[in-house]
């Protein structure tokens, strides 16, 4: 997609901007994610007999001055310290500043350098938001204001990251289909309903809760996955290849949920832009929102539906396991991170400066300037999304080797190549049409 953003509130309210025709040919953008998905396939059929990936236990050792100065208490109090600054920043400009997205920058800090932000910064440096969430820092000053003792109630196991789903589920809602997503009334009403559950949460189950109740510190949790910058299980920070961390991957009660939600949310970010869409928007008797929320819901179940199908089939093939769908659930992750570049990298590099422009008092900014040509976005949406499930084939197919028997190792995952196939067409046909 291309992003049109002379109107700051259609950016922010869709992700991206107006979809445009692409300068690439379908046929050879398809021809080339087709074959790259096959030869990959063929090749670790082939030449992977056995599993690579290690999860925790590996990745190469960063000198001891580096990881003391990494977990300082200095650097994470300066970190916290700078989650909070920026948030209690975002609240003045929704409080105090105009209701205007072109002159107010908290909904870009909210659209852009929060929710799509996280992304570079996730696979760069870790999962970050574990040190910045504001509200992991006001759990902590409320517990010694109070001098609780740990007391704190067990989660329920069952309970694993669905909490973050849901999460995830609902700011994709506030982006995508609520009535006026980049007004400041509806942002404050937002992020005080979303504070005051988790402070609460968090106060009842302790700290631990926004490792999977918090969405986006599941969000940030789960692209770092992907990241070279790791801790082994012995503590150590680690350099490391990037899929020894996606292979780590908990297999955790919701992991599939929160997977589709991203990978649901990011499609139907793609398709609202589509004339026909927009005419079922204005004419549906629902509604606007109706209409669209059932759109949004409609595209992250089917993507859910697509991957739980994989299940009893990749049963059916290589025989029993006890749990198949979380087993692959990270295999997903790659793919994810290849729409989330391929639909918000423009967005980033041209709303992201103009927000911290806005946010630093800069009058007569100069309009923000797209990095790349029409054929050179064109080039990197393809190519993010092809790559993307090229790496869910690596990972699929390692996870494969290790869990069934080399006979069925490499059939068992004729499900899985069928689906990244059908997500593929998909991904590709939202941007090239």
């Amino acid at each position: 997609m291309v992003p049109h953003l002379a109107d700051p509130l259609t950016a922010l309210a869709h992700g991206i901007g107006s979809q445009h025709d692409l300068p690439i040919s379908p046929f050879y953008a398809f021809a080339g994610a087709f074959a790259a998905l096959f030869v990959s396939f063929l090749a670790l059929g082939l030449l992977w007999s056995t599993s690579r990936f290690h999860g925790d236990r590996s990745g190469r050792a960063l000198p001891a001055a580096l990881q003391r100065a990494a977990d300082a208490p200095a650097t994470r109090t300066a970190l916290r310290g700078l989650g909070l600054a920026a948030t209690l920043a975002v609240l003045l400009h929704l409080l105090l500043g105009p209701d205007d997205p072109a002159r107010n920058p908290a909904p870009g800090a909210v659209y852009v350098l929060l929710w799509v932000g996280l992304v570079p910064a996730s696979l760069l440096l870790g999962p970050v938001w574990r040190l910045l969430n504001p509200l992991r820092t006001l759990h902590r000053l409320l517990r010694r204001a109070r001098r609780r003792p740990g007391s704190d109630h067990p989660l329920p196991t069952r309970l694993g990251q669905w909490p973050a789903a849901a999460g995830l589920f609902a700011f994709t809602w506030l982006e995508l289909a609520a009535p006026d997503p980049a007004s400041t009334t509806t942002l404050l009403i937002a992020l005080t309903v979303y504070a005051t559950t988790q402070l609460l949460l968090a106060a009842r189950f302790g700290e631990r809760w926004f490792d999977d109740g918090d969405a986006f510190d599941a969000y940030s949790a789960l692209l770092a996955r992907l990241s070279p910058l790791g801790r082994r299980s012995d503590g150590r920070l680690v350099l490391r290849n990037p899929f020894h961390g996606l292979d780590a991957t908990p297999e955790r009660p919701g992991l599939v949920a929160t997977v589709c939600v991203l990978l649901g949310s990011t499609a139907y970010d793609g398709f609202s832009d589509n004339p026909s869409w927009i005419n079922t928007l204005q004419t549906s008797p629902l509604g606007r929102t109706p209409t669209a929320t059932l759109g949004l819901l409609a595209s992250v179940a089917l993507v859910a539906t697509l991957y739980c199908l994989c299940a009893p089939a990749t049963r059916l093939v290589s025989g029993p396991h006890p749990g198949p769908l979380t087993a692959f659930a990270h295999s997903l992750v790659p793919i994810a991170l290849g729409y989330l570049i391929a639909h918000y990298f423009s967005l980033l590099v041209t709303e992201g400066p103009r927000t911290v422009s806005m946010a630093l008092g800069t009058d007569n900014a100069p309009e923000p300037v797209p990095p790349l040509g029409p054929g050179g976005l064109a080039a990197l949406q393809v190519i993010a999304v092809v790559t993307g499930h090229v790496l869910g084939v690596i990972a699929a197919h390692d996870r494969s080797v290790r869990l069934f028997p080399p006979a069925r190792a490499v059939a068992g995952q004729l499900p899985l190549l069928a689906l990244m196939i059908t997500y593929t067409i998909g991904g590709l046909s939202l941007l090239l049409n």
